[in-house]
């Protein structure tokens, strides 16, 4: 499938998944306290998207990109394997909503992400050039994997 407007092949990103393929692709995802974190080579053009819904693996059940500290690694490894520099690499980081009710310490999954990837990307020293985190509203993004570009729409709680 072809998205007309952006010349990009379309797909979608489940929570718990990565994307990180060499080309042009529009890449859509839903968040809540989900986070998503967005890495592009501007020299090789090419970039990645996660979607995780907590920050930490503690190591019981599968290892998958559902937590952050196995999503942010996994990600920053697709994308060296597909031409990608550490030292090209830059960040987009969204999500991370608090979007339940009176949520807030352990409870405030949205907030844990959000400093789960801000600390994650720093310790792996990869500026974050862009950002629309927190508040109280979902966001639906298209990442362009060849662009870099992020294009985020809030969704109002109902």
């Amino acid at each position: 499938m072809r998205t007309a407007a952006l010349n990009s092949e379309a797909r979608y990103l489940y929570p718990g998944m990565l994307f990180a393929e060499p080309g042009d692709f529009g890449v859509t995802t839903v968040l809540g306290s989900c986070v998503s974190v967005c890495l592009w080579d501007a020299a090789a053009r090419v970039g990645g998207i996660n979607h995780y819904l907590l920050p930490l693996w503690n190591g019981d059940g599968l290892r998958t990109p559902k937590y952050g500290n196995i999503a942010i690694p996994m990600l920053v490894e697709k994308l060296l394997q597909s031409g990608c520099t550490r030292a090209g690499l830059k960040a987009k980081i969204f999500g991370g909503g608090s979007v339940l009710e009176n949520t807030s310490g352990l409870l405030n999954v949205g907030e844990r992400n959000i400093k789960y990837a801000e600390s994650a990307l720093d310790e792996a020293r990869i500026p974050i050039i862009g950002r629309d985190v927190g508040g109280n509203s979902g966001r639906k993004l298209l990442f362009v994997t060849g662009t870099g570009d992020v294009f985020v729409r809030k969704l109002n709680k109902q």
